[in-house]
């Protein structure tokens, strides 16, 4: 019998010194012990397929909040790596805030089983220039000076070598129930490809690969896909097991309610994707929906919220327009909106992306302004006015 692949230690620059009690460095051993743990659920929940979550963070709000919804899935599905494929750091800072935020205790160390899990960061993937919806939520401050929404990137060494942990993550799952989600540029996993241990792992592990990226069956070009044309090219082209694509065509056609960040969240006074909503462009506006719908149909495959088309290949053009043909026996689909489901997949957007985090056992979730020691309930932290 063949011995199974073991994690790798990650962390930048090699094996990065461990504090006592951890193995490796950020995307190593002790961040795979984190995402057996998953992330955003309290101990005892039902576990669902381990998802893997690569976005442009930043890029648009889509990602944010397809990532509130990730950490609610509950038994449907939950985190088990997140990773950014642009390189920004402000993007790798807001998945960990965001992590911290759902967790429900931000101090916690990002390994083990805190529930926190590494943030992966492409130190040379697609440039991001500085995002509003990145900074405004990352600058705000409480009465107290100290951030609103902690994080613990401060350098890049503070993110983990991203092929590393989405391997490492993937080796927690059973065979082929793995699932992977990309919402921006192929760059990370068309780098985890060219590693042929990388990519037996994910043949073996990851059960389905969700595209949030490009136009089907086919239209403009999206700038998902152009950011990195020959990631994506190479992705399609040798990802080992079927992928479903989720084009710019679903996301305009189901868009996520404006009035529901005014009126859903109100659980939480602060919380960080809906200060990134705000920082975005000027509330209220619908937004895009393609990596929510990508969420929601990887932990949902069969509720029948979506249509899929015939089997067939997809491809990249020079321009970055991606073209579906028909083929028997292919190995990709792409969604199409059912009129008849959308209401309900706006239920399920709002209802996923607004859920108050299960606090960890022992505590109670407390929202940011809730642990403020210092000023008023109801007071506007400094600095929430640049970021609107």
């Amino acid at each position: 019998m063949q011995d199974q692949p073991k994690p790798e230690a990650g962390g930048r620059g090699g094996v990065a010194p461990a504090p006592a009690g951890q193995e490796g460095g950020r995307g190593g051993p002790a961040a795979a012990q984190a995402a057996r743990g998953g992330a955003g659920r309290g101990r005892g929940a039902a576990q669902g397929p381990g998802i893997v979550f690569d976005s442009d963070m930043g890029r648009n709000i889509d990602a944010a909040l397809a990532l509130a919804m990730l950490y609610s899935l509950g038994g449907k599905g939950h985190a088990i790596a997140v990773g950014v494929s642009s390189s920004n750091l402000q993007a790798a800072a807001f998945c960990d805030a965001v992590g911290r935020f759902y967790a429900g205790d931000p101090a916690a160390r990002s390994t083990g089983n805190s529930g926190v899990l590494p943030v992966g960061l492409a130190e040379d993937g697609p440039k991001l220039a500085n995002a509003a919806m990145l900074a405004g939520p990352l600058g705000m401050t409480k009465p107290d000076g100290t951030p609103a929404f902690r994080h613990d990137v401060k350098s890049a060494i503070d993110t983990a070598d991203v092929t590393v942990l989405y391997r490492n993550a993937m080796l927690t799952q059973k065979d082929g129930e793995g699932i992977v989600v990309l919402a921006g540029p192929a760059t990370n996993l068309a780098r985890a490809l060219a590693n042929k241990r990388y990519a037996d792992v994910f043949a073996v592990k990851a059960g389905l690969l969700v595209v949030a990226a490009g136009a089907y069956p086919e239209g403009p070009p999206d700038a998902r896909i152009k950011a990195d044309i020959a990631a994506a090219r190479q992705l399609f082209a040798n990802w080992p097991t079927p992928i479903v694509a989720v084009g710019t065509e679903v996301g305009n056609a189901v868009r996520y309610p404006g009035h529901s960040i005014e009126t859903d969240f109100s659980w939480a006074p602060l919380h960080p994707v809906v200060e990134a909503y705000r920082a975005f462009q000027p509330p209220p506006y619908d937004a895009l929906g393609q990596a929510m719908a990508a969420v929601l149909y990887a932990a949902n495959q069969k509720a029948g919220y979506f249509r899929l088309s015939e089997p067939g290949t997809i491809t990249v053009q020079d321009d970055g327009r991606t073209r579906f043909a028909s083929a028997a026996g292919g190995k990709h689909r792409y969604l199409m909106v059912d009129p008849a489901q959308k209401e309900q997949v706006l239920k399920a957007y709002t209802e996923l992306a607004a859920t108050k985090p299960t606090p960890p056992a022992g505590r109670g979730f407390r929202p940011p302004q809730a642990n403020q020691a210092e000023g008023a309930a109801g007071d506007k932290p400094a600095g929430a006015a640049e970021g609107r």
